[in-house]
């Protein structure tokens, strides 16, 4: 490369650094700016290990699923290096082997982000992203050890999952799958004034465990429906705005369970939640109710469940995500009419895997770029 050619490229990023970042990705009608009218660091415009000359390499980044849309991956191409696995579904042998010496991660999938591939990676490894809400999957401990930022993408899905969230709450309540059942055995009983009645959404009560993002575009949706109230619980109370927007009350576990007609899981995995909806649980809840998972499997002890539903100890659930996934075709809930199951469908859009993409790829080049993540997971 000639000095003349060295110095308009030079030229070129400083002008594009002294502008204001306004890049945005509309998030279910709003508009997040990545950067908040802060100018970037020319590291930031242009990644490279040092100062920019000839010999220079740019960093390198891992994106470890072949399917991660492309919109994340054109935004890495411009300014690293990108290797990209090629199993698919993804295999740990392959990821350790191609993380050698990369500068970042864009973990693509939901296999343990765990020591070995940190030390696979090596102590060059400068920052992580996820293109998942949850990050029950990542060692965030000894990331955190490391000092390496963490990153993950749960604003782009609120509206997708939330969506699903709805249709599952609405076919368990109406009983869609038993239906079909009936139709399938040539069980339709025509003419009886009382056959297949469900459970209204009109004036109910609707209980969240968890009561985040997600959560709160369920509220606004089901607000439409023209349900009574919100109750939820979590560990800290939310604003008075939002309480007030959503006509929600911060309760106790056992209040939500015993006072709601629907209770929606919405919770990370933790500890502290893992298999908390148990049959304990259950007989804490109307026998009406209608349960709805769309955080984790984990959070519900699933054999607990097959018993509250096959006993109509409760009315039904509704199911996005389950222990194990994929749930084993002779799993007892699919022998269940009263439960409706999705395959962990909650983000599959294409524009919202798109936006998850792009905010994974975002965080990377901040972490690269030694600057605060778009979304950061701590």
């Amino acid at each position: 490369m000639s000095i003349k050619k060295v110095t308009l490229t030079n030229l070129v990023v400083h002008l594009l650094c002294e502008r204001i970042v306004e890049a945005t990705v509309l998030l279910g009608g709003r508009k997040h700016i990545f950067g908040e009218n802060k100018k970037i660091s020319k590291t930031n415009c242009w990644l490279t290990k040092g100062k920019m000359s000839s010999e220079n390499k740019k960093f390198k980044v891992l994106v470890t699923h072949p399917e991660v849309s492309q919109e994340g991956i054109d935004l890495l191409s411009h300014q690293c290096e990108v290797i990209i696995c090629q199993a698919a579904p993804p295999v740990l042998s392959e990821i350790l082997e191609k993380s050698k010496g990369v500068d970042a991660l864009l973990w693509g999938n939901n296999k343990p982000l765990s020591a070995a591939v940190l030390d696979a990676a090596g102590p060059q490894l400068k920052a992580i992203s996820t293109m998942s809400a949850g990050i029950d999957f990542v060692d965030v401990a000894e990331v955190k050890r490391r000092k390496i930022p963490l990153g993950h993408a749960p604003i782009v899905m609120n509206n997708a999952v939330a969506d699903t969230a709805v249709g599952l709450l609405l076919a368990a309540a109406r009983r869609f799958h038993e239906g079909r059942l009936k139709i399938e055995t040539d069980k339709w009983e025509g003419g009886h004034r009382n056959w297949m009645l469900g459970q209204d959404v009109r004036d109910s009560v609707v209980g969240f465990f968890g009561f985040g993002g997600i959560a709160q575009s369920v509220a606004k949706r089901l607000s439409g429906f023209d349900i009574d109230s919100v109750l939820y619980t979590t560990r800290r109370r939310v604003s008075e705005d939002i309480e007030k927007e959503y006509n929600a009350k911060k309760v106790d576990f056992d209040t939500m369970l015993s006072q709601s007609d629907f209770v929606i899981i919405a919770s990370p995995l933790t500890k502290e939640t893992a298999g908390i909806f148990n049959a304990t649980a259950f007989g804490k809840m109307k026998k009406t109710a209608v349960l709805v998972n769309i955080a984790r499997g984990g959070i519900v002890n699933q054999q607990d469940l097959y018993e509250a539903l096959k006993t109509n100890q409760i009315f039904a659930a509704g199911l996005d995500v389950m222990t194990p996934e994929p749930l084993p075709s002779n799993d007892p809930l699919l022998s269940l009419p009263n439960v409706v199951l999705l395959p962990h469908l909650g983000s599959a859009t294409q524009r919202t895997r798109a936006d998850m993409s792009a905010t994974a790829a975002h965080n990377v080049l901040r972490g690269l770029a030694g600057e605060p993540m778009v979304s950061p997971a701590y």
